[in-house]
Order: C-alpha cells, then structure tokens, then sequence
C-alpha cells in the first residue's frame, strides 16, 4: 500500500463494490494484525488486492499462520474445538462453500491420511488405544523412587480379599495407579537397576538408563494392567484382584503363557514384543543376578488365582525359590525359541516414508519439507509465536537431516549462545547431554555429544571419543539458528523457566514445561510432517505426495537409504548415523534389489561409455 500510495479507504474504494457491505475498518485491523482474514467473502478480497498490486494468486493467503480456522457447517458440528483446530489446517480455504458430499470425502481423507496415517499397523494401534488397559507408576521413574523410601512393601497394610468386588465389566478397565505393594516392588526394582552400587549383598548385570526404564516400566505397567483387566470387558483381561498383583507372580510359568498368547489373540499373531518381554522375565530370574531370584520374600505375598496359579505352586516356590526361578527360567528359554521361529513384523518401519527412499535422491526429496516450511513461513512482525514455531519446525528437520541422531540425543540437546562460555566435554558427560555452540576456532556451528550420552555408547563406533560435528552453513541454516537462538527461542519460552535445551515447546496456560519428552517431540515432529510433509490434493499444500506421518526416528533410515544408494556401502552409511554397518543392515536403510542392480550397472556401463 505505501509503494502505490493507498490508504486503507482508498484501498477499499477500489476493491469493494457498491452494493457490497465489507466495511472499510475491516483492512484497518488486518494492516494492524488485530485480525486476519477468514470467511470467504474475506479471500475474496484479498484476490482483488492481489490483482491490483500485480502480485502472484494466493500472495496473501500464504502469510497467513493458521488457515481456515474458520471451517464450520453441520459436516463439523459434532466435532470438539481440539479437533476443530487439528482438522483446519488441512481444509481447503472454500471449504464452507462446497457440497456437504465433498466435504464429507475431504475430511475423510484428511482423517485417514493425514491425521491417523494410513497405514495397517496405525489402524490396529488406533483400535487398540480404545481399550487402555495399564497399571501405571506414577511416583516411580528414574532417578526418583518416592515409593522406595519404605523399608519393605510389608509396611503396607495388606488388602482384604474380596475388598473391591468385581461386579461391573468395565471397573479396572482404563489406566489406573498401581497398589501400594505392587507400587514399592517397581520402585525397589528401578532402584535396583538405576542405582550407582548395588545394595549390600545384592548382585546385577547391567544397568538401565533413563529411556529403558521409563520403557521398562511402561511395559510391565501393560503386563499387569492385562492381568487386572475384567475377563467380560472391552480388554478381556484375566480378571485378577488388582490388589494381589505382585512381582512374586512372574516366576510362574503359567502367568507368562497366558500373558503371552493373550497378546497374540488381540493382533493375531506373535512379535518380537513377546520375545522382548520374555527376555525381562529371563533377566531378572537368571542365576546370581536376577533381581525377583534375589527376593525370595516375593512369594509369600503371591495369592491363589484359578485356572492360573494354584496353592500347590506357591507353597512349593517358597519352598524352594530358587528351583522356581530355574523351572521358570528354563521354560522361557524355550518359548523365546518357540516364538522366534514363528513371530512376525507387526509393521514396516519405512511405510510412511517410501515415496522418500524411493527417490533417487531420498535426502533431497525430505529437504523439500523444509522448503516448504520456509515457503509457508508467516510474518514474524503479525505472527511472532507462529513465526517462531515454523523456525523450530525448519531447525528440528535440517538438525536431524545434518547429523542423523537418535530421537533422545537431538532432543536433549543442550545450547550455548554466541559469545558465552560453552560448557566442558566433563560438565555435558555428567549430564550425558550434547551441545550445539558457536565454535570461534571453525566459525561455525559446532555439534559436541560425548559418547556416554549415545544408546550404542560401547559401539565400535565412538571408540570412547566424543561426536563432534560442524554444521554446513547451507541454505541459510546459520541465518535461521541465529534468529531461532536470539529471537524465536524467547517468544516460545514466554517468560517460562529456560530447560536450557536447544529445542523448547511452545509454552501456554494449559502447558508452562517448556522442556520436550519422548512423546511431545515424537508428536512436534510428526505435527511438522502433517502440515508441510504430507500433499493435500485439496489444498496444495505439502511437499510430498504419498508421504506418510511419521516421527523423528524415520530420518536415520533416510540418511542410510540415501549413501546405501550412492556408494553401497553399509559402513559410510553407518558413519552417518553413529552406527556400526550390521546395524545399518538390520534395521536402516531400505536397499532394494533394483537399487543394488542400478549401482552395479553405473559401474559396469563405464567400461562401454569410455569405448
């Protein structure tokens, strides 16, 4: 407007017709960002604005944070407003305007494909979800075992048999905390395996970090959560007084069987989950080290369960603890085997992504997400928080493409601001925690992670040294990590307690922990992949047709895919992933036959290009 010398009632003399009623105060609040254009009428106009400036069709739309908010009409009214919000970003700006028929097939598409994902194992996780059936801990995590401040779980006053009668199906269906006795034994367990010495004439092997045991007790929280289920209800559980739940129950080779066969009844078939849990059950009644053969106490707090448990079985476990544990540990054994011989992938880890490692170039097509980030990219001066949250988005992504980390280690990622004291490769292996810092020495953006702070710590790999990287200053990555570090990261934190980590959440009244976990940067991610990865058909907006939601884990097996396509070689792909090439074989990197045959043949078809 300054350029061709409009005011804003001179802009609306212009646009606006006669007999139409679009007030002039209406272009005072956009200019101010006090409002933003939502209705039709509103796109309208700013399509003859466009056309008057001589500017690009959808000039306007595309500064705007948060299109379409304003989808509505009988296809949305029995949708809630979290829903309301997910659904419009991906709702094309005539939406309101078109047959319910079509707008019933859009937001079915939406739903399938964008918001659920669509493929078979999202289905059966989503079914799944429905029916929550867990025994949760919530006082017992690492480094924190409130629970574990009693002496003995005895000191807990025992429930009464019969206390809390089954009578309705649904009663212990749902997540529901665990008993107090049920509760101490984790904590003692997740001290026993945390702690930095053992106690006092107890023995271990290994030891758990923070993601395994937050995984560990999420699982054995899922084993329990089954067997309290009601037999009649949603879960068709076993039915079995969550007041007698007690880790003295997994000796008994009965209550692993059933456990076992149960999940297979629920997906159909075995997995690498049920090896996966048999293993825990094989760790901790193996011989010297196991921490329930190293608690005979456990069994006297076991009760009768019919059809599962009998009286006869307690009292010749505590009888003999250790001939129990070496019964039980001898008959996982086995159906380990068993069960390998016949478990099945319950889903393909590269289905979200294939249209990405079917590229040719898998690495350049991802990129186009970020282009596409910076392409939506609303004004900061409007938009200071959306501006922001795209930057992050843009960040999360080039971070992830640029050094190929596990999800924790990108996550937890410290930073230090130009000119402040980074801190000692000492200070971040007691944090077991990288750095991303400004390298005076290199005039760059320096990734520093030692090696203790990896999953694969004692690989090959790091050789005990620390991974050090400087990042490339490509395609303005510099320029976005100054604006991000200096601006974007302060207008996410919004006055908050700093976490100290590069990447920080948006912080709102409904969530003022501006520090990311392993589910809420899994959903950050995916989020990012949902709006800018994904093609609508509808909307135009995306940068990928066939691409597929997904999490942050998917990027390592782009980087592999994508040397393993260039060179073949398993080792330079494990080089950029912080890996050893058998894991690349087994578990990154989608190197299809014809990819392999087309590598050979750019070899072989030298010979006849130099004839």
């Amino acid at each position: 407007m300054r350029r061709h010398g409009d005011s804003y009632w001179h802009l609306h003399r212009a646009i606006v017709k006669d007999d139409e009623t679009f007030d002039h105060s209406t272009i005072r609040h956009w200019l101010s960002g006090s409002k933003v254009p939502r209705s039709v009428a509103s796109f309208e106009l700013l399509g003859r604005i466009e056309r008057r400036y001589r500017l690009p069709e959808g000039y306007f739309k595309g500064k705007l944070p948060h299109r379409a908010r304003s989808a509505s009409g009988h296809i949305l009214d029995d949708v809630g407003p979290a829903e309301r919000r997910r659904l419009a970003w991906h709702l094309p700006d005539d939406f309101n305007a078109r047959p319910a028929s079509e707008q019933e097939e859009i937001l079915e598409w939406v739903r399938r494909v964008i918001i659920a994902g669509s493929t078979d194992y999202r289905r059966f996780q989503r079914a799944a979800m429905k029916q929550r059936y867990a025994i949760r801990f919530p006082g017992v995590s690492y480094g924190r075992t409130d629970l574990a401040d009693a002496e003995d779980a005895d000191d807990f006053q025992a429930w009464e048999p019969g206390q809390v009668p089954f009578t309705d199906p649904d009663l212990f269906s749902g997540v529901i905390d665990a008993p107090p006795v049920l509760a101490v034994e984790m904590a003692e367990l997740v001290r026993f395996k945390t702690a930095t010495l053992t106690a006092f004439g107890l023995q271990r092997h290994g030891v758990w970090g923070e993601e395994t045991t937050s995984q560990k007790i999420e699982h054995l929280g899922l084993m329990f959560g089954a067997l309290a289920a009601h037999p009649k209800g949603p879960v068709r559980g076993y039915g079995i007084p969550y007041q007698h739940l007690t880790f003295g129950m997994l000796v008994f080779p009965s209550v692993w069987d059933w456990y076992v066969q149960w999940r297979e009844r629920r997906r159909g078939f075995y997995t690498s989950w049920e090896v996966d849990m048999l293993r825990i059950s094989l760790a901790l009644t193996r011989r010297d080290t196991g921490w329930l053969r190293q608690h005979p106490n456990l069994g006297a707090r076991v009760r009768p369960v019919p059809g599962l448990i009998s009286r006869n079985d307690i009292d010749r476990a505590q009888r003999d603890w250790d001939d129990a544990c070496d019964v039980y540990f001898k008959h996982a054994t086995s159906r380990v085997k068993e069960i390998q011989r016949v478990a099945r992938v319950h889903r393909d880890p590269f289905e979200p992504i294939l249209a990405v490692l079917e590229a040719d170039s898998p690495v350049g097509e991802y990129r186009k997400i970020t282009e596409e980030i910076l392409r939506l990219m609303p004004d900061e001066r409007l938009y200071r928080r959306a501006a922001a949250e795209s930057v992050r988005s843009f960040l999360m992504l080039r971070l992830g493409l640029h050094l190929g980390l596990r999800q924790k280690n990108l996550r937890q990622l410290m930073v230090c601001r130009r000119g402040h004291l980074p801190r000692s490769e000492r200070q971040l292996a007691d944090m077991k925690r990288g750095e991303i810092r400004w390298s005076e020495r290199d005039h760059g953006w320096e990734v520093l992670i030692p090696s203790i702070a990896f999953k694969n710590a004692s690989s090959s790999f790091f050789g005990s040294k620390p991974f050090r990287l400087v990042l490339p200053d490509l395609g303005d990555l510099y320029k976005h990590i100054d604006a991000y570090v200096d601006r974007h990261r302060s207008a996410l934190l919004s006055g908050a307690d700093d976490p100290g980590t590069f990447f920080v959440k948006t912080v709102k009244a409904t969530s003022s922990d501006a520090a990311y976990n392993q589910t809420t940067f899994y959903e950050a991610w995916r989020l990012t992949i949902q709006r800018y990865g994904v093609f609508n058909p509808y909307t135009g907006r995306g940068a990928i047709p066939g691409l597929l939601p997904h999490g942050p884990h998917n990027v390592r097996d782009v980087l592999a895919t994508h040397i393993l396509k260039r060179t073949g070689s398993y080792e330079q792909a494990s080089y950029a992933i912080q890996d050893t090439p058998d894991m690349v074989a087994k578990h990154y990197g989608r190197f299809l036959p014809q990819d392999k045959a087309a590598l050979a043949a750019r070899i072989l078809n030298q010979v006849w290009q130099a004839a």
